[in-house]
């Protein structure tokens, strides 16, 4: 295993800024960017040499999207390297790849030394180094828009990361004074987070400082770095962990592949998928003191009228203070060979709320309170089921990751402080899309039987017990109960 170079680290922020949003009833006049469906098949890099891969085919056509990657990480991570991998791997797809520059690095290497300002002028130079990153970044963010083809950016290093090396005063105070808001400058700018774990955490004989100028940081500041900048970014939707835990080479692969994964791209075993999602029942909430740091979102969800029985159409809507984000989601089973395709598109609030008018009366509007939070390296999201919800809702709490781990390897990254119940991947009692119907399990046409291939191994045996509708409900009913 050859753990290769990183990005230039520096502790000393970078990012952007967006005005603050508006409440709800202005956020129309939001500029969230729209990701849009997308097309061709072409072969992959370096990684494979067999035929060529296809991409998921999704409602509305093929239509050019612009899709907008954070790779960010400790020291010694890994970024430089995934940066050259996910333009190649893309490019040969036919996407247009931009990658936007470090913006710390470019302000640094003017001779700026951190040490020598005072705490004044620090603060003022994160703040304009954020305002340089946001121009920066729009730039790159306008040529996407025009773009012809599909367009992958890939920034080095996003807006989050300046929270990370600065007080939690002072970044909320810099926050008030531009009119900055979490929700724009973590959720809505970005649609996906990639932390590439430094070797200092798990790969320690790799760990090196040579050929980085502005990098110095010892093992254990490495690794406390590394930490800072992933707990900045918690509360993002789709935010992937990429840790040391296989060869280098294969920790490329997952980050490829975790990009892929969420574009919606048919990889099949090109880069032999590692990491699947994983679904735990929890039999209460702790208090929250037993929690490490942690975001807390309201989540609304609706199903909407889809194409065909198997299709699943629903929109989400999350946000913290009455700043919201929006997300249409199509689901289609079985396509390629792959288990279950996802095509996730960002949306303004006007689009939300056209298409609000397509809501499927059979479906109960789910509310959810989800909490995010990181722990051993691994990214938990925990959904607690609201009222107003389906009575067999109440007092539901699911605790969901996406890990390449199992047994006890997994065993040992999950959360200790939750009463976990067991694991219900892939089992239909705890599906949201069957937890939402209005009519009876036992009754109703429109339940959903997860396909074999989607049930895991570990579930299998479970999976036959809870195989049929009435079964299914009964396990539900006990959980209300209990």
């Amino acid at each position: 295993m050859e753990q290769k170079d990183a990005t230039t680290e520096n502790a000393n922020g970078k990012q952007l800024q967006m005005q603050q949003s508006k409440p709800e009833q202005r956020d129309t006049e939001k500029k969230i960017e729209e990701q849009k469906p997308q097309q061709p098949e072409r072969t992959s890099p370096k990684l494979n040499s067999r035929a060529g891969l296809k991409l998921a085919k999704t409602n509305g056509g093929a239509k050019k999207r612009v899709y907008k990657v954070v790779l960010t990480g400790g020291p010694c991570g890994g970024k430089t390297t995934g940066q050259s991998r996910l333009c190649t791997f893309f490019e040969n797809l036919g996407w247009k790849v931009f990658r936007v520059p470090e913006t710390a690095t470019v302000l640094l290497s003017g001779g700026v030394k951190f040490s020598d300002l005072t705490d004044k002028e620090a603060f003022k130079f994160q703040e304009n180094l954020i305002r340089t990153m946001i121009q920066i970044e729009n730039t790159y963010f306008e040529l996407g828009q025009s773009s012809l083809r599909d367009c992958l950016i890939i920034c080095d290093r996003g807006v989050m990361d300046a929270s990370a090396y600065i007080s939690k005063d002072k970044w909320e105070k810099m926050m008030s004074a531009n009119n900055w808001n979490p929700i724009e400058l973590r959720d809505n700018r970005y649609n996906q987070i990639l932390h590439l774990v430094s070797a200092a955490n798990g790969a320690e004989d790799f760990y090196t400082t040579e050929d980085h100028a502005c990098r110095s940081e010892g093992v254990d500041m490495a690794r406390d770095l590394d930490y800072k900048s992933a707990a900045a970014w918690v509360g993002h939707p789709y935010f992937d962990v990429i840790d040391n835990s296989t060869n280098f080479e294969t920790k490329m692969n997952r980050l490829i592949e975790a990009v892929c994964q969420k574009v919606g791209i048919d990889i099949g075993d090109r880069l032999l998928a590692t990491s699947r999602k994983l679904k735990f029942l929890v039999a209460s909430l702790p208090p929250d003191s037993e929690f490490p740091p942690f975001q807390d979102f309201d989540v609304v969800h609706h199903y909407l009228q889809s194409s065909g029985p198997k299709v699943q159409a629903r929109l989400r809507k999350r946000g913290q203070k009455n700043h919201w984000s929006y997300i249409h989601t199509i689901r289609r089973p079985n396509v390629h060979g792959q288990s279950r395709i996802e095509v996730k598109t960002q949306l303004t609030h006007r689009d939300y709320m056209n298409l609000l008018a397509q809501r499927d009366d059979a479906h109960f509007t789910i509310y959810k309170k989800r909490r995010c939070f990181l722990i051993n390296n691994q990214y938990f999201q925990l959904d607690i089921y609201k009222e107003p919800s389906h009575p067999r809702c109440k007092g539901l709490v699911l605790l969901e990751t996406y890990s390449s781990h199992s047994g006890d390897a997994l065993k040992n990254y999950m959360p200790k402080f939750l009463n976990i119940v067991k694991e219900v991947t892939g089992d239909p009692a705890y599906s949201m899309f069957n937890l939402s119907l209005r009519e009876d399990w036992s009754t109703t046409k429109k339940f959903w039987h997860p396909l074999p291939e989607e049930v895991t191994a570990t579930n299998a045996s479970k999976s036959k017990q809870s195989n049929g509708v009435s079964n299914a409900q009964l396990v539900l009913n006990g959980h209300a109960k209990g």
